[in-house]
């Protein structure tokens, strides 16, 4: 009963075949880099980035992304090892349930489920806000009792209905939605950064790291856990603006990780995985620079409104029409979001359902459609409800603590299953292992302590919550724990169990 007890690979892979549990293989490399796209480019895009060029970096924000972007590469190119290696829904959790044991496996299972279902329910929320934004400058004024910040935001609820059963019909029907939403989120993007580049004065990139300044220390909860820990009073701007820069805007490129949630369900996944990871991460990366390079040209880093900095430039210039397309590209950027946290975190409990980590029975698949639909149900009910009635502002940070934990077991996995399974076909391999996982791996929690303590804190008390469920009910129900086959849910035959370490 070993807590590092791990799961073989091939039982893995030979999982994906049992009838009553496989998914449908539709995917190609564009499906995976559009999936990857559409989940990392949303609001941030427009927000993000002004907000931190104005607080945190000035006009070298540019540096920041670069810096974000390498450091997201290196976990990045640890995902695309993993998945091109044992290409089983689950992401993360499947990984580390192969490398570092079962114990690692539920921890970061548990950690993503957190993710999924928050960030899902946070976005829902934020498209809503934007719908009435673009509702309100086309005349249209919804009801203050059922939209954002009312009583009960049924237009955040509805959003993820549709979404729900949009995901049960299928995963390639799903991406076509996408496919159509995404690539109307990029006209208006790239429509936004050529149109914005008639307005740049070059005069506003001077200078282009401003002078380093000290900024009102935060105390209490609300300070990063490495202040508290080492004392150190916070600065903005100059050389140690950047780095601080790339540590906020680092979160927007979360969601590229998601794309290896959708592995069994890939035509070619040892092909098509890595290179759906590392092209939307890419385009990502252009798109998020040049929006810096325009915004911070538009209008004087230290002008520019925190809040909504890219639609206000355009006001800034008279070109307000620019705001109501905007709102647009938000409304249509958010919904393909959500639409890719809801695949991913289905696609997750599947695997940890089928390996009975959670119940069985949940993981069976529509006999058409060829989807978890139970647990799609599921997803869809909590993440509406979480959406429809929570104010869930303050738990965003908790979004990002659960990523990068991942990124973090991720990268430490890959040279573990180096190490215990060198004789596996790797059809990608990170370069320069295991000296670039060790330092995604340093770099990943290295962020990590620059979240506040109170998120620290929600997140041990979430980890709390999951050991209590693994040691009462998963520990001695897991098929690696029971010998028991994928066609039962009692301890039973056909499948040895593992060694333990």
């Amino acid at each position: 009963m070993s807590l590092l007890r791990t799961k073989s690979i091939e039982q893995s892979i030979a999982d994906t075949d049992e009838p009553e549990y496989r998914l449908k293989k539709s995917l190609s490399a564009l499906d995976l880099t559009v999936f990857g796209v559409g989940v990392v480019i949303g609001a941030g895009i427009f927000t993000l980035t002004g907000r931190a060029a104005h607080n945190i970096a000035g006009p070298s924000i540019v540096v920041s992304f670069v810096v974000a972007a390498i450091c997201c590469a290196l976990a990045a190119m640890c995902y695309a090892e993993f998945a091109s290696t044992v290409p089983v829904s689950g992401s993360a959790y499947t990984f580390s349930y192969a490398s570092l044991g079962e114990i690692f496996a539920w921890i970061i299972g548990w950690d993503l489920i957190l993710e999924m279902f928050l960030g899902a329910s946070v976005v829902a929320q934020g498209w809503s806000a934007y719908l009435g934004v673009f509702l309100g400058k086309i005349g249209i004024t919804l009801p203050a009792a059922i939209s954002y910040g009312g009583t009960v935001d049924l237009f955040a609820m509805g959003l993820v209905i549709v979404l729900g059963v949009l995901v049960v019909f299928g995963i390639k029907e799903s991406l076509r939605v996408n496919l159509v939403l995404v690539g109307l989120k990029l006209f208006i993007v790239l429509f936004v950064i050529f149109a914005g580049i008639q307005f740049i004065n070059p005069a506003n990139y001077t200078p282009f790291v401003p002078a380093a300044q000290a900024t009102e220390t935060t105390t209490g909860w609300t300070q990063p856990l490495l202040q508290m820990l080492t004392g150190a009073a916070p600065s903005t701007f100059g050389i140690g603006g950047i780095v601080a820069g790339a540590a906020l805007v680092f979160f927007a490129y979360i969601g590229f990780d998601v794309v290896a949630t959708t592995a069994e369900e890939t035509k070619n996944p040892q092909r098509d995985l890595p290179i759906g990871i590392i092209a939307s991460l890419a385009i990502c990366t252009v798109l998020y620079c040049a929006t810096a390079l325009v915004v911070t040209g538009m209008v004087p880093y230290d002008q520019l409104d925190p809040k909504a900095a890219l639609a206000n430039a355009f006001v800034h210039h008279g070109q307000s029409w620019m705001a109501t397309l905007i709102s647009a590209g938000a409304v249509a950027g958010l919904t393909t979001v959500v639409l890719t946290l809801m695949i991913g975190a289905t696609r997750l409990i599947f695997a940890m359902c089928r390996d009975a980590l959670l119940p069985i029975g949940l993981a069976k698949v529509h006999p058409k459609y060829r989807t978890p639909w139970l647990i799609t149900a599921i997803v869809t009910g909590v993440v509406a409800i979480v959406a429809g009635v929570t104010p869930v502002g303050v738990l965003e940070e908790m979004v990002n603590i659960g990523t990068l934990s991942a990124f973090v077991l991720v990268s430490i996995g890959v040279v573990v299953l180096r190490k215990k399974r060198p004789d596996l076909k790797r059809s990608f391999k990170v370069p320069f292992s295991p000296v670039l996982p060790i330092i995604s791996a340093l770099i990943c929690g290295f962020l990590m302590l620059n979240l506040s303590v109170e998120t620290w804190v929600r997140f041990l008390v979430w980890l709390v919550i999951g050991f209590v469920i693994y040691f009462a009910y998963s520990r001695s129900r897991s098929r690696v724990a029971t010998g028991a086959s994928i066609h039962h849910e009692t301890p039973g035959t056909a499948v040895p169990k593992e060694p333990t370490i």
